[in-house]
């Protein structure tokens, strides 16, 4: 047993103890109720997919992608989303039923690391795709229950920030002939790396109004007066008419009853390079990472020949149970401790706490090495030696 590897796992591989995996099926069945009350109906895709098809037509970098060989000398990926897969099965399986039609997912996705940098390389992801309809009220019915979805998990504190891949790229197309120069500037943007944006700027050698516009546009980032101000920084039509999208979208999820989670940021760019209009992210306090991402991606059914729209969201529950984690602590139900003697009546009380739905676990008291610490697990501590207490 001296094998240097005996206690380690691959590269960006985690396990998942209990505790952290009894919260996260809350979590997720929390979600999952919540998509199917809203009409959403879920399936399932295979974890492996064919790389020419769902591997290419994924947004998610190659070098990202697991890639083996099946016997056939076929070159295969562990699906490192579940977009792409749905998208196959709707653009096939599920065309003849007509759009637009609602589905929900949950599973792992799968994407390499190339050093430890404490990404997990394998994650859960739950969410919902709206395949088929192209109007802003998909757009508001999308992001409506993401929001409601993630109350229902117990998450107090989030946020949406939205933002339309059509209003930048409309004002870079405006100002610089050559796409290849505009997406210099994309780029920045997607990394927020706004000082750098600035200096590049500065550096270009663009008229001193477009200039301007550029440095105006990272000033766009707020409430729905920001929406307003958007429209007076450009001339171009295609970026204003994205500008009455948005405004559209803030009335609808207003009447949603939503509107207190979201905010707006023009500059926002996304790493999924199928988003074509609308998109979102999500955040949460005390967590330094995206809770979650959505946004319509008109682009991608298209590579599985059919031109339906659609738009969608994804939760990463790791992230979520982490975020709940850090709201709720680490509690873990009632602990009934007994001896020789308790024996029966702390099975009868564990069982009447069993049967109005709350966790609890038996435990002999003489098993226990430190009995303070192990009690520190459980949010309740009866003792029936001592008829029943409560500690």
């Amino acid at each position: 047993m001296g094998n240097r590897l005996t206690f380690e796992k691959p590269l960006g591989m985690r396990d998942t103890l209990p505790f952290f995996y009894e919260q996260k099926q809350k979590s997720e069945q929390a979600l999952t109720e919540t998509m199917t009350t809203w009409g959403y109906q879920f399936l399932d895709t295979p974890m492996l997919e064919y790389l020419d098809t769902v591997g290419e037509a994924s947004a998610i970098d190659e070098t990202q992608l697991f890639k083996l060989l099946d016997q056939q000398g076929h070159t295969l990926v562990l699906r490192p989303d579940l977009t792409a897969p749905i998208a196959r099965v709707a653009a096939s399986q599920l065309k003849e039923n007509g759009y637009p039609i609602r589905l929900a997912y949950s599973g792992p996705v799968f994407r390499a690391q190339q050093i430890e940098g404490g990404k997990p390389a394998q994650f859960d992801q739950v969410g919902i795709e709206y395949i088929g309809e192209d109007s802003v009220y998909a757009d508001a019915e999308v992001i409506s229950l993401q929001i409601e979805a993630l109350k229902a998990a117990g998450l107090e504190e989030f946020q949406l920030t939205i933002g339309h891949i059509g209003f930048v790229k409309g004002l870079l197309n405006e100002i610089f002939e050559n796409e290849e120069d505009g997406d210099v500037f994309l780029r920045y943007l997607y990394q927020k790396n706004y000082v750098g944006f600035q200096q590049a700027v500065n550096d270009s050698g663009i008229a001193d109004r477009d200039k301007e516009t550029l440095q105006g546009l990272l000033s766009l980032r707020g409430n729905r007066t920001r929406l307003e101000d958007a429209k007076e920084l450009t001339n171009n039509e295609s970026s204003k008419s994205t500008i009455d999208e948005l405004i559209k979208l803030d009335e609808l999820l207003e009447q949603y009853g939503v509107s207190e989670y979201v905010s707006y940021d023009l500059n926002l760019i996304s790493h999924m390079n199928y988003y074509t209009g609308i998109l979102f992210e999500g955040y949460a306090p005390r967590i330094g990472a995206l809770l979650c991402n959505g946004g319509r991606y008109d682009q991608l059914l298209p590579a599985f020949q059919s031109e339906a729209s659609a738009t969608g969201f994804a939760v990463r529950l790791d992230r979520l149970v982490e975020a709940l984690d850090k709201e709720n602590g680490q509690k873990h139900g009632t602990i009934v401790l007994f001896d020789d003697e308790y024996f029966s009546e702390a099975v009868e009380t564990a069982q009447q706490l069993r049967g109005k739905g709350e966790v609890a676990t038996l435990q002999h008291i003489r098993e226990v090495d430190d009995l303070e610490q192990f009690t520190n697990r459980y949010a309740t501590v009866i003792n029936v030696r001592r008829g029943g207490e409560s500690e």
